[in-house]
């Protein structure tokens, strides 16, 4: 249901549709003087673009591709992916528990969680070579030359395999003609960002660039414990080009890059009734049930684990300020600390003989990042990860070579490309999670507070280790002889003892963990486009691609209390033959605390079993994928299109420990050597689209309709005791509920009915508006109705769905607003007779409501929200200043990017939210020779 807020923001880009244009298109070419666009309204707009792997005006592309010149991202702000929201409807770019860890959607899809196994959906390039994870362009840009959005499965050109879209970022390159340029920023927040470069030729034929950027502010989050903020920025830049041109027919271009991050990042706050007003501790143990009316809100104290964390230290004020009051209570001592390096060198020739061109882009890439946290976002120390080297880290190294030949034969009526691909990538993960001091009393708390309803009011006391009260403890281990009045006899003792060991689990867990995983990919590919007549063109594109993983893992664990728990209750409480002495009605509550002793001793498959244990897989994938385009121009003015196509996303390895434990119950951890459980199929997606492009000088308008059908869906999520990837298809046969029941066992399959698990349609439209000189509007609209189907079930064999999933059987996907508008207003009016300019540039996006956790759980919904950019200054005086005045988040609009469960806290649970930024606001000056 669409809050007042969300239809008036709607009726607001309604009303402006008009008038207002699309964000993405660039600006047309400004008229001369002497001139005024209405003088010159039916040239082309000449928008090149090489979304099909050739030179084209923007307008003969028959795909959905979004353009944003160097101009607007100037003045939108731009100085990194994320804020390539702001122009781009269909773009979400997103963070959350780490900078490493950015996912970007494109209608709705997107890679979910922040595993770096999970190759991204949107592919992120820049300057041609591929980015291994779309998190690794979270970095500053530098100066750009423009920014292509290619929406849609991308699968028959160079380059990397994409579901869902991506992303192509060109940097501004060197030029023939001494220069120089300086800006200065200062903002709130105390954000100082410095860029300068200049521009040498070098003769007459090589030509060379630097950039720099350098960019410090205090963070959005007040650490109150600690001192220091979190969430600040520490990082720069810095670009070196050469560019060799000895002819009009070839041409090398060499960039290298480096750049460093030294910054504290992501805080969250607990999620108040003020951000979700409906959300409800769930009753019993089902945490995924409809919270009952009347049931206590998430931070009340009459939810028991309040109670716990307020007993244990957790300062009062962090529980009942409002979601959006950016105080944190972090643990004392812990730390959000983490580094970033992102350096590498590639080539790019150009070569044409003839009617043949020949392209080869060559790319080398490291990039490494390292991230402690407070990982239980609470002042209570229960898990953590301490900064250093070793702390989350991510390493990439990365080395690409793509070769593309193109031409044309038979007078031009058949534009032919060919080209190879070929990526190795070596990625290694290294992990030092632990419990944190208070750990063990906190987990037995949590079965404290399960035994409070048979013990009494005392049961649960946080002041003792084993959090039991001394009467409940004494009830526990009472007459054996009457097990129904309160004294469980040698279950009381299992019990008691179990509680005693899981007490004792402090600053516990990894030692180090490393995973190591070398991707070789390899791809042949085909992209034609064939003349049928002189307005109508057909388009056939092919790729076969061969992706070998290769992958191995070690384990550091000193977690001995894992194995003791086990031992104990596999004797007492999970044994058979020990609950047949008691009455049957007793034996599932026995055997369910027997079993969360278990859970909560060797959480997340922490283990001393895997103290040394090492293990390895390897998998293979092949694929072929493909498009067909027919396309007609019935005037010079207007494309008519429409498309089919196959994309593909690679299959791999989940890289956490705890997706090695069969089961968080009984038997052994992956002390074996099988990875089996970690591995997880390819994604592929099947893509229909028509669209309808009309561009003037003056006024372009771009409509697409698609429908995406996406196979073994990989969804990365928390299923309460195991992080897990989880590949998503659907039924084609009704399965009467059973993938929304709490059943592991119930809701499979025959292998013959499996259909596609995920259905992504919906229409795009973008229009750009430029009626007189010095005047520009966009808008851009997008429905996405991007969901799951009804009758889930898991991989392609047809097995039941993970009962943590539950609640995504017909609702959308995470982060997937069915509706999402932007619009922006430019006016750059001369002031007086000299070539200064004054600037007045406004942008804003508006976005439906959306649920931000994986496992669509109540409370994690995000209500429509609007959020507006402006600029105003002058520009261009003397030819050579400019100063800017901006405001980011101009109406200071409070919204959350992902809502989650805070760790350990169910089924009592709460929630934690990462939140967006809040308004900035700052001068900058800038000076160019």
């Amino acid at each position: 249901m669409k809050t007042f807020g969300s239809l008036r923001a709607l009726a607001f880009f309604g009303a402006g549709m008009a008038l207002a244009p699309s964000a993405y298109a660039q600006e047309a070419p400004e008229p001369t003087p002497d001139t005024d666009a209405a003088s010159v309204e039916d040239d082309s707009v000449l928008i090149v673009v090489t979304a099909q792997g050739r030179e084209q005006e923007l307008s003969d592309v028959p795909v959905a591709v979004s353009a944003v010149s160097a101009d607007q991202l100037a003045k939108s702000g731009t100085n990194d992916i994320r804020e390539l929201n702001q122009v781009a409807p269909s773009l979400l770019v997103s963070s959350t528990g780490n900078e490493a860890n950015g996912s970007a959607r494109i209608r709705g899809i997107g890679t979910v969680g922040d595993n770096p196994g999970l190759e991204s959906s949107v592919a992120v390039f820049v300057d041609g070579v591929y980015r291994s994870r779309s998190g690794n362009a979270l970095s500053e840009l530098g100066p750009l030359d423009r920014v292509e959005i290619l929406r849609g499965p991308q699968g028959t050109l160079g380059g990397r395999n994409a579901s869902a879209g991506l992303i192509s970022i060109y940097t501004a390159p060197p030029e023939f003609e001494a220069g120089g340029y300086g800006y200065f920023t200062y903002g709130n927040f105390d954000a100082i960002r410095a860029e300068a470069g200049v521009n040498i030729p070098l003769g007459t034929t090589v030509a060379a660039r630097v950039d720099g950027v350098y960019f410090e502010r205090d963070g959005f989050y007040n650490d109150v414990n600690n001192g220091g903020t979190v969430n600040d920025r520490d990082r720069y830049l810095v670009r070196g080009q050469l560019l060799f041109e000895p002819s009009d027919d070839l041409s090398f271009r060499v960039v290298a890059d480096y750049s460093k991050k030294d910054e504290a990042c992501c805080a969250a706050t607990f999620v108040q009734p003020d951000f979700a007003p409906l959300a409800r501790v769930s009753p019993g143990l089902d945490t995924f049930a409809r919270p009952l009316p009347g049931a206590p809100a998430l931070t009340s104290t009459d939810n028991p684990i309040i109670n716990v964390l307020l007993g244990l230290g957790q300062d009062p004020r962090a529980l009942t300020q409002s979601t959006f009051n950016r105080d944190i209570y972090v643990t004392p001592g812990r730390s959000y600390d983490g580094e970033t390096e992102d350096y590498g060198v590639s080539g790019e020739l150009n070569w044409s003989f003839g009617d043949v061109n020949f392209t080869s882009i060559t790319g080398y890439r490291e990039y490494s990042n390292t991230q402690g946290s407070d990982t239980d976002y609470t002042q209570v120390d229960i898990l953590y990860r301490a900064p250093g080297d070793n702390a989350g880290a991510r390493a990439f190294e990365t080395f690409t070579q793509e070769f593309r030949l193109n031409g044309s034969l038979f007078n031009d009526r058949f534009d032919w490309l060919i080209g190879a691909y070929y990526a190795d990538e070596q990625l290694q993960t290294r992990d030092n999670l632990r419990f944190g001091s208070q750990y063990g009393t906190f987990a037995s708390c949590r079965i404290a507070i399960a035994l409070a309803p048979t013990l009494g009011p005392t049961t649960v006391n946080p002041g003792n280790a084993n959090c039991l009260g001394a009467g409940a403890q004494g009830a526990l281990i009472g007459d054996p002889a009457n097990p129904l009045d309160g004294a469980f006899g040698p279950a009381g003792d299992a019990l008691v003892n179990g509680l005693n060991i899981l007490s004792q689990i402090r600053d516990r867990g990894s030692t180090m963990d490393v995973y190591n995983q070398n991707s070789r990919n390899f791809a042949l590919f085909t992209h034609n486009i064939f003349a049928i007549t002189d307005t109508v063109d057909l388009t056939l594109g092919a790729r076969y691609t061969n992706e070998r993983k290769e992958f191995d893992a070690t384990f550091g664990n000193d977690n001995i209390f894992c194995p003791q728990q086990r031992a104990l209750q596999n004797a007492t409480l999970l044994n058979p033959t020990f609950l047949a002495n008691f009455p049957a009605a007793l034996r599932p509550t026995f055997q369910g605390l027997g079993g969360g002793l278990v859970s909560l001793s060797c959480q997340g498959n922490s283990t001393s079993e895997l103290d040394g244990v090492s293990i390895d897989d390897e998998r293979e994938e092949d694929q072929f994928t493909g498009t067909a385009i027919l396309s007609w121009k019935p005037t010079d003015d207007l494309l008519l299109y429409g498309s089919y196509s196959r994309g593909y996303k690679a299959g791999g390895f989940n890289l956490d420990r705890s997706a090695l434990q069969a089961s968080p119950v009984v038997g052994n951890p992956a002390v074996t050597g099988s990875a089996d459980n970690l591995q997880f199929e390819e994604e592929t997606v099947t893509a229909y689209e028509i669209g309808a492009k009309y561009a003037k000088r003056d006024f372009s308008l771009s409509l697409a309709a698609f429908r995406q059908e996406f196979s073994n869906f990989q969804l990365n999520t928390f299923n309460g005791s195991v992080f897990l990837v989880q590949n998503v298809n659907a039924c084609g046969t009704d399965l009467g509920g059973a993938d929304t029941d709490a059943s592991a066992a119930t809701g499979s399959c025959n292998a013959d009915d499996v259909e596609p698990g995920v259905i992504s349609e919906g229409v795009e439209l973008e229009l750009a508006l430029n009626p007189i000189r010095d005047f520009g509007m966009t808008l851009g609209l997008t429905y996405a109705d991007t969901k799951y189907q009804e009758n889930l079930i898991g991989n392609d064999t047809g097995a039941p769905l993970d009962p943590a999933l539950r609640l995504l059987p017909g609702d959308n996907l995470s982060n997937a607003p069915e509706i999402t508008a932007t619009t922006s207003f430019s006016w750059t009016p001369r002031l007086g007779d000299g070539p200064a300019r004054g600037l007045v540039f406004v942008n804003a996006r508006m976005v439906d409501d959306y649920n931000t956790g994986s496992d669509l759980l109540y409370g994690k919904e995000q209500d429509s929200f609007f959020v507006m950019n402006a600029r105003v200054g002058v520009t261009d005086i003397a030819d050579a200043f400019s100063v800017e005045a901006w405001v980011q988040n101009l109406t200071d609009t409070d919204y959350t990017q992902v809502a989650f469960n805070t760790p350990f806290v169910a089924p009592q649970q709460t929630y934690s939210a990462y939140l967006a930024e809040p308004r900035t606001y700052g001068v900058t000056v800038r000076a160019e020779f």
